[in-house]
């Protein structure tokens, strides 16, 4: 039976974080996300999210931008057309909407959503069915202060929460971030693993010196250490040290999955499904990858509970998640904006149950943290760029 696609409407949430989320280009104190809500014809529905980090700091997208562009743009190609040809969607937004990945994949992820609804089916099995019903689950280490970072941890661990560990570095000198992450290190110990993220604040002279220093701390993973642009230089990296090299903003979708496999530039690949386009451009990412030999890592762009449900949903699909998720983005908000939040438990975070992607959002708290029905729960997009 057609569902042709009646009305798409896009919110802002804006939801103040538990403690500032430090970055190499900024400090978070709220996040913001776009949530898209698609109304069928049959009177069925289905939710995405499109995010950002940090804003236009980060990246070439802003929830502002997110919600500009599925508003003006991707929901005028839409409408009236059948719900259930997400590929024949999917692929006239592409032809008329350039760029814009997380938009697309907001309203790409509402149509899978809707899909799985009529269906009676989760996303997970429209993607092939599951095989993982949890998957270990990161949390990322981002107070810019050693002990706060050493307390967090050892919470965590005592928690069975998280034991695997990311820190964001890139905002001091590489000998000051080597001395905040060996202080880490020796804490945590054999407890758990110590990741970094530099979100591209290394030239390529700085990311040598920090690689074999973070070997020797034992860190067991670098993530974006150079520009996403710098292609050559993170090869130089992933070939010439042990630590293992992951390629994250450089992964615009696809083609950049490509690009980066054939030069065999990254040992790992973070996926995102906002960065990657939707929820089927980043299964492409992800068997590029696998034919490739390159690990793979569950990435955020700390999604709230809706968008971090979709992509557990593709992720559960994929049988070697070697290097885990790190899907923690609901647990950084002081609320939870889903009817029934996911289950975090045992250093893993389980796959929700349900048609769809298995979540949606509590309307009470929708309506609180809606932009355009602000309260006084701080300033929307709080950040503070580092200069």
């Amino acid at each position: 039976m057609t569902a042709t696609i009646d009305r798409i409407e896009t919110f802002i949430v804006d939801i103040p974080t538990i403690r500032g989320h430090v970055l190499s280009m900024a400090t978070m104190k709220t996040q913001s996300v776009v949530l898209a809500h698609v109304r069928f014809s049959d009177g069925s529905e289905g939710w995405g999210e499109g995010a950002s980090i940090g804003g236009l700091s980060y990246g070439p997208e802003s929830v502002e931008s997110i919600k500009a562009a599925i508003d003006s743009y991707v929901a005028p190609v839409l409408l009236g057309l059948d719900g259930n040809r997400i590929a024949a969607a999917s692929a006239l937004t592409a032809r008329m909407v350039k760029g814009n990945h997380a938009a697309r994949a907001a309203v790409e992820t509402a149509l899978w959503d809707g899909l799985g609804r009529r269906a009676g089916l989760s996303v997970a099995q429209l993607f092939g069915g599951r095989v993982h019903d949890r998957l270990p689950v990161a949390w990322t280490l981002a107070s810019g202060n050693s002990q706060t970072d050493i307390d967090e941890a050892e919470r965590m661990l005592e928690n069975r929460r998280h034991r695997d560990f990311k820190l964001k570095i890139g905002k001091r000198s590489v000998k000051d971030d080597l001395a905040h992450v060996g202080l880490i290190a020796r804490a945590v110990g054999d407890r758990g693993t110590i990741r970094v993220d530099v979100n591209q604040a290394w030239s390529l002279s700085d990311a040598r010196y920090g690689a074999r220093g973070l070997q020797e701390i034992g860190c067991v993973l670098l993530e974006q250490p150079v520009v996403r642009d710098r292609v050559g230089d993170l090869k130089a990296l992933t070939d010439g040290y042990e630590i293992a090299v992951m390629a994250d903003e450089v992964l615009q979708g696809p083609a950049d999955a490509m690009r980066v496999a054939a030069e065999r530039a990254a040992d790992v690949f973070a996926v995102k499904v906002c960065q990657s386009g939707g929820l089927a451009p980043a299964a492409e990412v992800i068997a590029i990858a696998r034919a490739a030999g390159i690990g793979l890592y569950g990435g955020t762009m700390l999604e709230s509970g809706l968008g971090s449900a979709a992509a557990l949903q593709l992720f559960a699909t994929v049988p070697e998640m070697t290097w885990g998720t790190e899907l923690f983005g609901p647990l950084l908000l002081v609320d939870e904006i889903l009817a029934a939040p996911l289950r975090y438990d045992d250093f893993s975070v389980y796959v929700p149950e349900g048609a769809g992607i298995g979540a949606e959002p509590d309307s009470d708290k929708l309506d609180f943290y809606r932009r355009d029905r602000a309260r006084s729960v701080g300033a929307p997009m709080a950040v503070s760029v580092s200069r």
